[in-house]
């Protein structure tokens, strides 16, 4: 694929992850995919489908914004905030009600068409500070 249809989807990922639309966001993804998230640490396709789906149960309007997308090769840079308001359990933090604003960025390498790998690093800290379980410096 080229650089112009790996950013496209990327984009478009996370366009069907705001809409809630799960079946057609993970079939962007080959099933032998690895995420290595710098605090979850390294997560199968099930462990990542299995953490969305909480997810949105803790943040049910929770939305994504692309803020930027750097591509190079099979690589695709995105820099993204999540936007959302707790009303379920997460990480064991009872529903606080509290809006989060998350920035996180991720590599995604692409291969046949399909994300087959992901680094990604995510500012749970702000969450953890947002949500009133961390005090704010």
């Amino acid at each position: 694929m080229s650089i112009k249809e790996n950013k496209a989807l990327i984009r478009r990922m996370y366009e069907l992850l705001s809409m809630r639309k799960l079946d057609a966001f993970f079939e962007c993804f080959s099933p032998e995919c690895i995420t290595h998230n710098s605090t979850l640490g390294n997560s199968s396709m099930d462990q990542v489908k299995e953490r969305i789906t909480g997810f949105f149960t803790s943040f049910p309007d929770c939305t994504f914004t692309v803020e930027d997308l750097v591509a190079e090769g099979d690589r695709v840079v995105l820099r993204e905030t999540m936007r959302g308001t707790q009303k379920g359990v997460v990480m064991d933090i009872p529903p606080t009600g509290n809006k989060i604003e998350v920035a996180d960025i991720a590599i995604y390498k692409i291969t046949d068409g399909k994300v087959a790998e992901i680094w990604e690093t995510t500012d749970f800290l702000r969450m953890l500070q947002q949500l009133g379980v961390i005090p704010k410096k």
